[in-house]
């Protein structure tokens, strides 16, 4: 057995593998404990880009509720907008109508009394020409004379 080559080359083997190996379990060792370090650092980076990232997640949650109440709030403000402008111009509408019926109907009683009016003159003026030509045709200028002066006379008596 120690006479026999094989068995040699087989120790050689051994005493370089164990020589060769120990310097290449501790650089593999060393290399090993890096990368776990390594994928520990990047494991805790990742955590805190997640807890982070649920944080904004939160946030941006709280942002969309907030802003929905708002936009429903806005919504509701303006439906109570619109309701009340609507009864207002309903209200504004009514005084208007009312307003121009009555601007109408004055206008309408100036234009009956001015028809009245207008009426009234022209038969006085009528009676008064009707009246004029009557007088001139039946009174003679002698018995004019006497009128005027029965007249007068009867003034002066009721005015002393």
């Amino acid at each position: 057995m120690f006479e026999d080559p094989a068995f040699w080359v087989a120790v050689a083997f051994v005493l370089f593998v164990a020589a060769i190996g120990k310097k290449l379990i501790a650089t593999v060792t060393v290399a090993l404990d890096k990368r776990a370090d390594r994928i520990r650092g990047e494991l805790d980076e990742a955590r805190r880009l997640r807890e982070e990232a649920q944080g904004l997640l939160a946030q941006y949650q709280r942002k969309q509720r907030e802003a929905l109440k708002e936009a429903k709030a806005i919504l509701a403000q303006a439906r109570e907008d619109a309701v009340r402008l609507r009864e207002e111009a309903k209200a504004e509408l009514e005084a208007s109508l009312a307003r121009r019926r009555d601007q109408t109907v004055e206008k309408i009683a100036r234009a009956e009394a001015q028809a009245i009016q207008d009426v009234r003159e022209a038969a006085a003026d009528l009676a008064f020409r009707a009246t004029r030509r009557l007088i001139g045709e039946t009174v003679d200028p002698a018995r004019d004379a006497k009128l005027v002066a029965e007249t007068v006379a009867v003034i002066g008596k009721k005015l002393y």
